[in-house]
C-alpha cells in the first residue's frame, strides 16, 4: 500500500485529491497545524480512512517529524496563502506561508528521503498567477514569469525553488501550474463561489444582489476533481517535468454570470449586480489562457468537465444547500 502526504489538506485540492488516493489504495495522511480547525473535522467526516497528522508549514522540525512519522512515498504540497486579494493585505504572511513552506516542505523530503530503491516523490501546486502581466498567449512551461500580487511571487519562489531541489539534490519533484480550477467545494471568498452562492440567493429571495470587482478579467477555468487527477498523473512519471494544466479556453466574469443567472431563470443579471471598487485588485491579471499540450501528450491528461458544466454543478449543489437550511430554519 503507498503512502501520501497532503498539505492543505483541508482546501479545495486537498479533500478531492485525498479521495482519488483512498480510492487509489493509498494511505493518506492530511497535515494539519493541530488547532482544532472545525474543517478538520469535516475532511475526515468526508473521508474516514484519512489520517491527520501535525506539521506547520512555517516551522521545519514540524515538517521532518510530520515525514519521519508517516514515511511517505509521494509528497503533495498544497498548503497555501491561496486567496489573491488577501495576499495583498498579509504579503508577509503569504511569502511565509505559500513561498517558505515550499522551501521547508522540500528540506523536509530531502533530509529524510526515504528509501535509495523507494525515494520519496514530491508534488508542488504551482499557480498560473505565476504568468501575471502575460509575455505571450496562451501560457507554455516556458512562459516567462511576471506575477502582479504577493500571492504570485510567492508561488515563483516555490515553484523556481523546487526545480532546484530536482537539479540539484536529484529530487522527484515535479510542479503543476495550475490555472484556475473550482467545484462546490472552493471558499466563498472566491469570485466564482461568491457568485454561484449568490445566485442561488437571489433565486430563493435570500438577497437581492451581488457586489463585484472587475468583470472583464478573463480566466481559463476547469474543474478541481480533473486537476487533482493531474497531480497524480505527475507523480507516476520515471522523470519529474513542470506541467501547464487547463482547458485551454477562456472566459470572462460576465460569461460566468451570464451561465450562471440563466441557471436561475435571469436572463439580465445587472440589475442584480454592483461594482465595488474594494473588489479591484491593486495590480490586476486580465488574461490567463493555458496551453495544457505537454500534459496531454505525456501525462494523457484531458479534462472532463466543460465551463457551462462547471458553472452549473457549483449553482446546483448551491441551490440545494441554500434550500435545505431554509428547511432547516422553518
Amino acid at each position: 500500500m503507498k503512502r501520501a502526504l497532503i498539505t492543505g489538506i483541508t482546501g479545495q485540492d486537498g479533500r478531492y485529491l485525498g479521495e482519488l488516493l483512498v480510492a487509489k489504495g493509498y494511505q493518506v495522511f492530511g497535515l494539519i497545524r493541530g488547532q482544532a480547525n472545525p474543517k478538520e473535522r469535516l475532511v475526515v467526516e468526508e473521508n474516514p480512512a484519512l489520517e491527520l497528522v501535525e506539521g506547520d508549514l512555517r516551522d521545519l522540525p514540524s515538517l521532518i517529524a510530520a515525514v519521519e512519522q508517516v514515511q511517505p512515498d509521494e509528497v503533495y504540497n498544497l498548503g497555501a496563502i491561496s486567496f489573491v486579494q488577501l495576499s495583498f493585505k498579509q504579503a508577509e504572511l503569504t511569502a511565509e506561508i505559500t513561498g517558505l513552506g515550499v522551501l521547508r516542505m522540500l528540506e523536509a523530503v530531502r533530509i529524510v528521503g526515504g528509501s535509495d530503491r523507494n525515494p520519496i516523490r514530491f508534488y508542488q501546486a504551482s499557480s498560473s498567477e505565476m504568468f501575471g502581466k502575460v509575455r505571450e498567449v496562451p501560457q507554455t512551461e516556458r512562459t516567462p514569469f511576471h506575477p502582479r500580487s504577493p500571492y504570485g511571487v510567492a508561488k515563483v519562489f516555490g515553484h523556481d525553488m523546487t526545480v532546484n531541489y530536482r537539479e540539484a539534490y536529484g529530487l522527484h519533484a515535479s510542479s503543476g501550474i495550475l490555472f484556475n480550477h473550482e467545484s462546490p467545494r472552493r471558499g466563498l471568498e472566491f469570485v466564482t463561489r461568491k457568485i454561484t452562492n449568490s445566485v442561488a440567493r437571489i433565486k430563493l429571495g435570500l438577497q437581492d444582489s451581488i457586489s463585484l470587482g472587475n468583470l472583464d478579467s478573463s480566466r481559463d477555468w476547469g474543474f478541481a476533481g480533473d486537476y487533482v487527477q493531474a497531480m497524480w498523473m505527475m507523480l507516476q512519471q520515471d522523470e519529474p517535468d513542470d506541467y501547464v494544466i487547463a482547458p485551454g479556453e477562456t472566459h470572462t466574469i460576465r460569461e460566468f454570470l451570464d451561465v450562471a443567472f440563466r441557471l436561475a431563470g435571469i436572463d439580465d443579471w445587472e440589475p442584480y449586480v454592483r461594482r465595488d471598487p474594494r473588489f479591484y485588485r491593486p495590480a490586476e491579471v486580465d488574461l490567463l489562457i493555458g496551453d495544457a499540450t505537454k500534459a496531454h501528450e505525456r501525462l494523457g491528461w484531458r479534462p472532463t468537465v466543460s465551463f457551462e458544466e462547471l458553472v452549473q454543478m457549483m449553482y446546483e449543489a448551491d441551490l440545494e444547500a441554500e434550500e435545505r437550511q431554509l428547511r432547516q430554519r422553518r
